[in-house]
């Protein structure tokens, strides 16, 4: 398949040049990161000279990182010794031409109302900056930064202003229209070669999104989820075969590029699709997890993409209201000073009962897949079928068989209460502390619902419950848990007390 590309050879043993239409005969691959980053591979068709070759290539990214190249003969039959790589990312503009016609004479195309004006005037100073993006790599301000007002001379007066568009005689020297690399090559042996070229480029990304349907009774859900990549690199990549790596691969970061933008996954709800034609397969690489886009995809410069990768129904779930009470903004310097020891310290009452979502990541549950990191909408079906959106929240990286909790909301017709009741505290050699909390739950639903009711044990890590109305689950070094019953249309009220020693 052919593609538009420039390459410009000029070997210095045999002194020709040679410039081809931009093709290429091999798919180009993109391995794209969840980390705004990408891996690209590429095909450069080459006419090799034995011995020192010079190369220009201007069919990269925008955010090509010069210095991750990697150019190399697939088959490993030739040699390829890239002796000096110079990369040029000041392709030209109004600006840089400006720059580059400093202390000239040149015409500006100025229109008015019903005719059309051409003055003359002398560029003194330019105005061009270097990018913030480029400078920045070095840690330092930007040196043009002060003086980017451009300064001519018009009818003898100096201006801070162009006096219209500017009308350039022709192309300077040495002015290139696209990013380019320069390569002095060195080929152990003469001839065409198609090159593998790979590199690191920034302004590449892809997101997981996931929506979920319930129906308006009962917890099996169906789900749907897409992989949304996005193209701001600068170029455009036919039937590329995508790759997608999911995991937090250590990057370092010079600067950041771009913004982090989230496109908005498709509604393609449970549309029917054949299931021995799966769009997206996966597998484990190292300590990641690489997901394969099945078909060769376009993925044109500032494009949003997206690709389902996981359909599953009959997903066994169970709804969860959590309360956890406690006010609580516990830092290590509230222990040193004191305060975890004031009665009145964690009192607060939150009345937010917590709606939360829970499904295990199972074969056995129609799942088994590694989710990658990304959104979670629900939906839930009307009496007449109609989706509503009940919520939304994001999940991390999550192997299989793990099992997901959710945070969707919070209950309208479930509320808590929480307050101390008592506390009580030792001498100051004894060091130790009895406190009592009373908590109540209102259920305003016509059916009876299970809330699980946290508290945390924030006084200190030697503690006992000496007296409780409901039995406790603990969690951890800090946290039980009560797992109550509350009957509808009716209040349930828990008790506890707990011993403190420092």
């Amino acid at each position: 398949m052919k593609r538009a590309s420039r390459v410009t050879l000029t070997a210095i043993a045999g002194a020709f040049t040679l410039t081809w239409a931009r093709w290429c005969l091999a798919e180009p691959a993109l391995t794209i990161y969840n980390q705004n980053f990408a891996v690209v591979r590429d095909t450069v068709p080459l006419d090799l000279q034995r011995g020192i070759n010079h190369i220009s290539v201007n069919d990269t990214t925008a955010f090509v990182e010069p210095d991750s190249v990697v150019l190399r003969d697939p088959a490993g039959q030739r040699k390829l010794q890239v002796l000096e790589q110079n990369y040029r990312s000041d392709p030209a503009t109004q600006e840089k031409l400006l720059s580059l016609y400093e202390g000239q004479t040149i015409d500006f195309l100025v229109p008015h109302k019903n005719s059309i004006e051409i003055v003359r005037g002398k560029i003194v100073r330019s105005g061009y900056a270097i990018p913030i993006s480029q400078s920045s790599n070095y840690g330092g301000s930007n040196p043009s930064a002060a003086s980017n007002q451009p300064l001519l001379e018009v009818d003898g007066k100096l201006r801070f202003a162009l006096p219209g568009t500017p009308l350039f005689p022709t192309l300077p020297a040495d002015t290139i229209l696209k990013p380019t690399l320069n390569w002095s090559l060195n080929a152990d042996q003469a001839g065409p070669l198609n090159a593998e070229l790979s590199y690191v480029t920034g302004g590449m990304n892809w997101e997981a999104d996931y929506n979920i349907v319930s129906p308006e009774q009962g917890d099996v859900l169906e789900m749907v989820g897409w992989v949304t990549f996005k193209n701001q690199s600068g170029k455009s990549f036919e039937n590329a075969r995508v790759k997608l790596m999911a995991g937090k691969v250590n990057k370092v970061q010079l600067n950041a590029v771009l913004a982090d933008t989230r496109p908005v996954a498709l509604m393609g709800f449970l549309r029917s699709m054949p299931e021995n034609e799966p769009t997206v397969t996966e597998k484990a690489f190292d300590e990641y997890h690489l997901y394969n886009i099945v078909r060769p995809v376009t993925l044109r410069d500032r494009e949003t993409k997206q690709v389902e990768f996981v359909r599953a129904e009959d997903i066994k779930s169970q709804r969860i209201y959590v309360y956890d009470g406690a006010k609580l903004n516990i830092r290590n310097s509230d222990y040193y000073n004191g305060q975890l020891r004031d009665p009145s310290y964690g009192t607060g009452s939150n009345p937010r009962v917590w709606v939360m979502r829970e499904f295990k990541n199972s074969t056995a549950n129609g799942l088994g897949l590694p989710l990658p990191q990304g959104r979670v909408r629900f939906y839930q079906r009307d009496t007449n079928g109609q989706l509503e959106f009940t919520g939304e929240n994001t999940i991390d990286h999550t192997p299989k068989d793990e099992t997901l909790s959710i945070y969707t909301g919070d209950a309208f017709d479930i509320v808590g209460e929480r307050k101390q009741t008592a506390y009580k505290v030792g001498e100051q050699r004894s060091a130790w502390a009895d406190e009592s909390f009373e908590i109540k739950l209102r259920n305003h639903k016509a059916e009876q619902v299970q809330v699980r009711v946290v508290e945390h044990l924030y006084r200190g890590l030697n503690w006992k419950i000496t007296a409780k109305s409901n039995a406790t689950l603990k969690t951890d070094s800090t946290t039980v848990e009560f797992r109550v019953q509350v009957p509808p249309k009716a209040e349930k009220i828990i008790t506890y007390t707990v011993h403190y020693k420092w």
